[in-house]
This record gives C-alpha cells, structure tokens and sequence, in this order.
C-alpha cells in the first residue's frame, strides 16, 4: 500500500499582518506608559499582577519600576516560551523591554493628584495598553502566564488564580500602603480589567443564538435572508415525550450574531413561532463566515 505523507506546511504572517501586530504592542506600550508615569508612579498607586508587585516595589525600596518589571516578567517570558510558543516570548519580550526603556527614559506630564480620577483613569491606560499588547499576540503583565500554567497542574480555573494573587497583592498594599491606597488600588485594577476586557472584545460582544422550532425552516430563511447572518443547522431530536409531534426529527438552528443584534432575531423568531426555544451565549471571538468584523480586528 502506498501511503502519501503530505508535507507539513509553515504558515507565517505576511508583512502587513507583522506591521499590525508591531502597531499594536507599541500602541499597547506607550497608553501603559502614560498611565502608570502620568497617574499611578507618582501618586503611589499600584495595580494588580506582576505590574502592582513592580508599583509595591518601587514603593519600598526607591529602585526604578522599570528594573522591577523587567525582573518580574522575565521567569514568565521563558514560561510562556515554553508553553505557549516562540513568537509569543519574542513579542513579550520586547514589550516588557519597550515599557521599560519608555517608563525609563521618558518623562509624562502628571495628570492629576485627585485619587478617583488617578483610580480610574490610571487604570483606563493601563489596560488599555495591556489590551493593545494582547491584541498584538503578547502581553505586558506575565500574572495571565503563571496563571495558565497553574491551571493545568490543579483544579483551580485561570480566574480564580488570577484572583487569588491579586488579592494577596492587595493585602500587602494594605500594609505597606495603608487602607485607603489599596481601596484605591483595587478600583485602579477593576478599571484596568474592564478596559482590557473591552478592548479585546469591542462593544459588538458576539452572542450565539440557538433556536429549537417546528418551523426551523421558515426561520432560518428569515435569519439567511432578512438579517443576513449566516445560520449552521444540526440535525436533532426531540426529547419532551409529551408533544403532540409525531415526527421527533428537527432541525437546530445556530447563528452568530453582535449584542446590538439579538433583539432582531428575537423578533423574527418569535414572528414565526412563538413557542420556538431559543438559548442564547456570549461569545468571546469569532473568525471567518459571513460575522462582520470588529473595528481593527
């Protein structure tokens, strides 16, 4: 028998897909810069992960944040090396050596001494660097790295050890800072967290519709057709015993479609059968179909 091995392919990214990403960590490394030099360094704010233990540093003994963060962040870099892959630890890398050399070399105006607004708005460029960063397929912060590898070898889920090291950070900064500082701290993490979240995600959050309908035809020619959204139907049974359907084959229809979206397709579903099941999931990242793009993604 002859067996044909066909030859593994390397797919590398065309030039405009590495300018893209470079734009992105350097956009992600100068909106951190601002936010830590211009609100949180100067006030002695701190942050969550490997960025809040640099800040807690560079509180207690003077040395520069940027050699914190370069010593931090190191073990995670051959972490994610390991783990995740070589492109990874090379963009990280030169991330965490930008912030660095910027924080360093650079001085940013201070923006404000008022601590809600150094809370918030700190936190705001913060993460939204540290979005940017990830958009460009490394990160700033090396807590997200620890975290997966922990996960793999317990039962703890990547949330919960990111949570449980950021509350240990922020009873340390209880201390060494006082009560107040760390409150302060944990809105500047929760601002951070939230811009982060919204910069990977877009206010267009995907929502996956799944309907259940005798009418499932009729339906998915209304989503094909009137919304233009792509539908992929699976083939089911029904299992309520009590129906009065003879026929316990039908179809399951499954679409994609943005938050600002799903009334429509409440609408037209409910326009066709009114008893119709509909369950409905965040969606966190698509690719490819007929979904439209997020802006810059």
């Amino acid at each position: 028998m002859f067996i044909y091995d066909q030859p593994k392919k390397k797919y590398q990214l065309t030039l405009k897909q590495r300018i893209g990403k470079v734009a992105f960590v350097v956009t992600g490394v100068l909106l951190a810069a601002f936010g830590l030099k211009g609100f949180l360094v100067p006030n002695e704010f701190i942050d969550g992960g490997v960025t809040g233990i640099s800040l807690l540093m560079n509180h207690i003994t003077g040395v520069p944040v940027s050699l914190w963060l370069l010593l931090f962040n190191a073990p995670f870099i051959v972490l994610g090396f390991r783990q995740i892959g070589k492109s990874f630890a090379f963009y990280t890398l030169g991330a965490v050596v930008g912030l660095a050399l910027v924080i360093f070399l650079f001085d940013f105006p201070v923006i404000t001494h008022d601590k809600l607004l150094i809370s918030i708005f700190g936190g705001f460029f913060l993460g939204a660097g540290i979005g940017f960063a990830m958009r460009g397929g490394c990160v700033l912060d090396g807590t997200e790295i620890i975290a997966v590898y922990i996960n793999r070898k317990s039962v703890f889920s990547i949330g919960d050890i990111i949570m449980i090291i950021n509350v240990l950070i922020f009873i340390c900064a209880a201390f060494i800072l006082g009560i107040e500082s760390a409150l302060y701290s944990i809105l500047t993490y929760l601002s951070a967290s939230k811009t982060v979240d919204f910069i990977i995600q877009g206010i267009e959050e995907y929502t996956g519709v799944t309907i259940i309908s005798s009418k499932s035809k009729e339906i998915k020619e209304a989503i094909t057709t009137n919304l233009k959204r792509g539908v992929t139907v699976y083939k089911g049974e029904r299992g309520y015993g009590g129906n009065q359907y003879s026929d316990k084959e039908i179809d399951i229809i499954f679409t994609v479609v943005t938050r600002l979206e799903v009334s429509k397709v409440k609408d037209v579903v409910r326009l066709i059968d009114r008893k119709a099941f509909m369950v409905m999931n965040v969606i966190t990242e698509t690719n490819g179909g007929l979904i439209k793009r997020r802006p810059l993604h």
